[in-house]
């Protein structure tokens, strides 16, 4: 005979199972606080005995809540799948998922939120790859709708930089592997980066000039120009060809620091060089880049937390909790000093903006195109 189907544990099945009323079973699920701790513990271990799992529609028909978060996907960037993973596994955690929409840079780019909005399909967002100008972090701001923005603003002016944002101190990285060459004995050290105004690039810049002043190495030369294998060959070959050139290269991303390296190789030069992201590429075997890790991992686990922070969504205890996958990572600075009252734009409720900037750590490969440079 066909077995008969099994039954899907409902909050009657937990709330006989642990002895207590539908109500507390209910309390456990959305108001834990409110449950005594003994009481809480023995609902939850029922929870995860009989593998019940909230009814999402009818909990988002009785709270007006989706448990979605909106993250809008860019081009094809290695970082940003490993900050979505690390997201997805966060939210995962507390109950939540995403949903995943694409939608055109810039102002044009606003539509797509706003029509997520109007259909209720979300609670809010997690915004990357934020550029100078951005407009998405006012805009939902002046809406009152949450979200946390991976990356700065990159502006002081307090219409712009509003809402909650994690970020890694880019100029901390780049000072860090200007050090790196500096302690292999190099003292020409050059830097290929991205045209002035892209924020992140300015800021990775800035590490770069205000470390080689403070090793006392004068002026360096660098050359500037859009993210790309060809693009970081062409600026490296300048800087290169040049009658007093660099023995050793600080490059912007990983992308720029593999055109520098083909574009040594191609001369014949022996050139240290760092990139930045220890993406992928910076490991494969033949490549072996010396790179400057952001700890994405971190940082997705982090914004998860912030925008559920600002929903007033505590956690979900009945989840099993994942180990930490960055627990060497450097700590973070915390909120930083631009932490303030909120301006005009931000909604009167709710918790204050948090700011955190995160240390990236520096990862060493030596290879055939990383020697140590003795100089005088």
């Amino acid at each position: 005979m066909p077995r008969p189907p099994q039954q899907v544990p409902s909050v009657s099945t937990v709330a006989r199972a642990a002895g207590v009323s539908r109500q507390t079973v209910s309390n456990v699920l959305n108001a834990p606080h409110v449950v005594h701790p003994d009481t809480r513990a023995r609902v939850e271990a029922v929870i995860r005995e009989v593998g019940y799992r909230p009814n999402r529609v009818a909990r988002s028909l009785r709270t007006r809540s989706t448990h979605l978060i909106g993250y809008c996907v860019g081009g094809d960037n290695p970082l940003l799948d490993r900050f979505l993973h690390a997201m997805s596994t966060a939210a995962g955690q507390r109950g939540y998922h995403l949903v995943l929409f694409t939608a055109p840079p810039g102002a044009d780019g606003l539509p797509a939120y706003e029509d997520l909005l109007a259909r209720n399909t979300v609670d809010g967002f997690v915004l990357s790859e934020t550029t100078v100008g951005d407009r998405r972090p006012a805009w939902l701001a002046s809406r009152g709708v949450p979200f946390v923005a991976f990356g700065r603003p990159w502006s002081s002016d307090p219409a712009v930089d509003v809402g909650s944002w994690v970020d890694v101190d880019g100029a901390a990285g780049t000072a860090a592997a200007t050090r790196h060459l500096y302690d292999l004995g190099h003292r020409r050290i050059g830097f290929v980066g991205w045209p002035a105004g892209s924020g992140s690039g300015d800021d990775r810049l800035r590490g770069w000039r205000e470390e080689c002043a403070r090793l006392g190495l004068g002026e360096q030369p660098a050359a500037h120009g859009e993210n790309g294998i060809e693009h970081g060959a062409a600026l490296a070959t300048t800087l290169l060809t040049a009658p007093e050139p660099p023995t050793a290269l600080v490059c912007v991303s990983d992308v720029m620091a593999l055109g520098a390296q083909q574009a040594a190789r191609a001369a014949g030069r022996a050139v240290a060089l760092v990139g930045f992201d220890d993406s992928p590429l910076a490991a494969l075997p033949g490549i072996d880049l010396t790179s400057v890790r952001q700890p994405v991992e971190r940082i997705g686990r982090d914004v998860v937390r912030l925008l559920l922070d600002q929903l007033g969504d505590g956690p979900v205890t009945a989840h099993t909790a994942v180990p930490d996958a960055q627990a060497g990572t450097a700590p973070d600075a915390g909120p930083d000093d631009r932490t303030g009252p909120p301006p005009d734009t931000r909604p009167d409720t709710g918790p204050a903006p948090q700011r955190l900037l995160l240390e990236p750590t520096l990862v060493p490969r030596l290879s055939s195109t990383h020697p140590t440079k003795e100089q005088p």
